[in-house]
């Protein structure tokens, strides 16, 4: 029997479609989220309700039972969610190395130095006031 795979705290690209709807709205049902999703993408109720569920088994969202339909609240914030895909980025694609990751911005110019430096003043500037 093969091992079972460890969930991954990413989130595929429809779970974060799903996530970016109750990240907005706060909370919603099947039918809210699925109504949401319309202008992207058109999913059947059923496959709303199943990722639904799933992201309820990964922990990424809470449901209380409202009437005969549960509610879904995130679970996990934008950010923390963000930070999880980031760090699965640096580790998978970089070896774990943010330097790495910073050096491929830069040579594929998606960032060039001068904007790099405005960042390192600016995470200097929040540091030195106390911030994170």
């Amino acid at each position: 029997m093969t091992p079972r795979k460890k969930a991954s705290p990413t989130l595929t690209p429809l779970e974060l479609e799903i996530m970016q709807v109750l990240w907005k709205d706060g909370t919603g049902n099947v039918q809210a989220v699925q109504e949401r999703l319309r202008p992207q993408q058109d999913l059947a109720y059923t496959t709303v309700q199943t990722m639904l569920n799933v992201l309820h088994r990964k922990g990424k969202v809470t449901r209380k039972l409202q009437g005969r339909a549960y509610e879904y609240s995130p679970a996990v914030s934008q950010d923390r969610a963000l930070g999880y895909a980031l760090r699965d980025i640096v580790d998978r694609m970089f070896g774990g190395s943010a330097e790495q990751l910073v050096m491929s911005l830069i040579q594929s110019r998606q960032a060039d130095p001068e904007r790099i430096a405005a960042l390192l003043r600016r995470l200097e500037e929040e540091e030195s006031h106390g911030h994170k």
